[in-house]
């Protein structure tokens, strides 16, 4: 099977990010017909939710998914929860991104609890799945996931970097996890350790691009924002493939398949 054959599926990115504005605009006709099947194009804030929905609406390839990041809990101020609840009423989208935060300055983890539980609730409510953020939370996320009980949508724990003592616990209670190439660092052999340890069904590859840019190993596309820096391209979702095929020893046309079956499981009900 050739790399134009495979079909690839990106878990987590940020397609609305107004660094990748230039790379959405030169590849358009890519974004609808080229190997990657779908993309969950994640919000963080008000201000950034009509434009992934918009995304949703202009590309078929693209989930949108839409949710408070814990980054702004204390920046975005009232009616929030209103609006989240408007969208998710009235549109085709899942929750997300979502969750807990304590590697931030300065971070009000009371604040970002209720807003990570006011979510989850929603999108049990509503049956959509959830991506999750954490970093330096990971106890107190599982302590307040298994108070809420299991997600019958299930959710994603993206770049995961939790232990992988962890991961069993999280299987429970209905995770996934999507591997991003910036554990393919040589710094980072505890997290490449966690996912040797998640279940083949439980496993997702993602992006997160424009951010998480990793290693020379997992770059298809070099490209940069209007300042010079180097950035993640979407276009390196092929190569973090091929790296997560050779750390697992399978092929990546293997895991390709694995990897399709699990998405659909997750976003299947929600792709447009």
């Amino acid at each position: 099977m050739s790399e134009n054959s495979i079909v690839y599926y990106d878990a987590h990115c940020h397609l609305q990010d107004d660094r990748l504005s230039a790379w959405l605009d030169q590849n358009r006709d890519s974004m609808q017909a080229g190997s990657v099947r779908r993309w969950v194009a994640n919000g963080t804030q008000p201000s950034d939710w009509e434009s992934v929905l918009e995304l949703g609406r202009q590309f078929g390839s693209v989930i949108p998914s839409i949710g408070l990041h814990p980054w702004y809990v204390n920046t975005v101020g009232k009616g929030w929860k209103e609006t989240l609840e408007k969208y998710v009423d009235s549109t085709k989208c899942v929750v997300g991104e979502i969750g807990l935060d304590r590697w931030i300055d300065d971070y009000d983890i009371d604040a970002q609890t209720d807003a990570f539980v006011f979510q989850y609730r929603l999108a049990r409510k509503q049956g959509r799945p959830v991506s999750i953020h954490c970093l330096r939370a990971w106890g107190l996320l599982l302590e307040l996931l298994e108070k809420e009980g299991v997600s019958e949508a299930g959710f994603l724990l993206h770049s995961y970097g939790g232990p992988k003592e962890l991961v069993e616990a999280f299987v429970a209670l209905g995770a996934r996890f999507s591997f991003s190439g910036y554990f393919a660092l040589e710094n980072q052999q505890r997290k490449r350790d966690a996912f040797l340890a998640v279940p083949g069904d439980r496993l997702l590859i993602e992006t997160d691009a424009p951010d998480m840019l990793g290693p020379e190993s997992v770059r298809a596309e070099l490209i940069s924002d209007l300042s010079g820096k180097a950035i993640n391209s979407p276009r390196n979702l092929i190569r973090i493939y091929d790296y997560v095929a050779e750390m697992k020893g399978v092929s990546v046309e293997e895991l390709a398949r694995i990897v399709e079956s699990n998405f659909k499981e997750l976003f299947g009900k929600w792709e447009n």
